[in-house]
């Protein structure tokens, strides 16, 4: 069985808070993106359990790996026979597109159909969210309005097909530690829910990401992009989660790869 776990981009990206837990509350839209990774997962042929990529290098030991973290914990629980995993990396890492917690939610969403679980929406988002803050958004794999610590979201009517999506990510990696070290939170002081319901050309008024000043102030590339990506036409363009990746939306098609020399690019419609 095959499923192609897809990215996500931040329409806006708020950090309102600290908690005493020591997590920060957020407020952002999640949208789902057609760029995406192949998971494949089939039953084992030989009763022992196997996990390969191909594609970009998946680093780490795989039992560190979120999306063998997914099925580990759903053997465990259900007493499922091993499996064969083949990954093929597209999506980068480090980008703030959510591709490990996006491979990670899918598996569960495979794992589901592939053994007839039966588990419900619900039920695999609470599966979702012990392996991380964003996998649950994965499961329904709809446009979203998250906040507290991007762990409870609510659906939100938001089309944005017939827009044209360009993601570049520059060759540095940022770690969500960095991202946060030197952020100073900040009420919200609208609705991020009303602000979508605007024309794309005037989200650039309401919609920042708090994360873009530490991360445009180490590393200027990432403000020249996004600069880069407005000067070319775009309504609206955005670092996405922490970074490194930025965005933009544009009314039609357009290739501006060569723009980009030395950077992830990936270009295309938006559903």
């Amino acid at each position: 069985m095959i499923f192609f776990p897809n990215a996500k981009i931040n329409l806006g990206l708020f950090v309102t808070g600290k908690r005493i837990d020591g997590f920060h509350n957020i407020e952002t839209i999640f949208y789902p993106v057609p760029l995406r990774d192949v998971l494949e997962m089939i039953p084992s042929p030989d009763g022992k359990f196997n996990f390969s990529t191909s594609g970009k290098p998946v680093p780490g030991k795989p039992e560190d790996n979120l999306l063998v973290k997914a099925w580990l914990m759903l053997q465990h629980e259900f007493g499922l026979p091993q499996v064969h995993i083949y990954l093929h990396k597209i999506l980068p890492m480090g980008a703030g597109l959510g591709g490990g917690s996006a491979d990670a939610a899918f598996a569960i969403r495979l794992i589901n159909q592939l053994f007839k679980l039966g588990l419900c929406n619900e039920k695999m988002m609470d599966y979702a969210l012990r392996l991380g803050m964003d996998c649950p958004f994965f499961i329904k794999n709809t446009p979203a309005y998250a906040w507290e610590r991007g762990d409870k979201m609510e659906d939100v009517k938001l089309q944005l097909s017939g827009k044209f999506l360009v993601i570049v990510k520059p060759s540095f990696h940022v770690s969500t530690a960095e991202a946060y070290a030197g952020i100073v939170p900040a009420k919200l002081g609208f609705s991020l829910k009303d602000v979508i319901t605007k024309p794309v050309d005037k989200w650039r008024n309401y919609l920042k990401n708090d994360f873009e000043k530490i991360v445009f102030r180490k590393y200027p590339e990432a403000e020249t992009v996004k600069r880069d990506l407005c000067k070319k036409g775009a309504e609206y363009a955005s670092m996405s989660g922490s970074g490194s990746a930025l965005y933009g939306i544009f009314n039609k098609e357009v290739n501006l790869k060569k723009h980009f020399p030395n950077c992830f690019y990936w270009g295309g419609g938006l559903t």
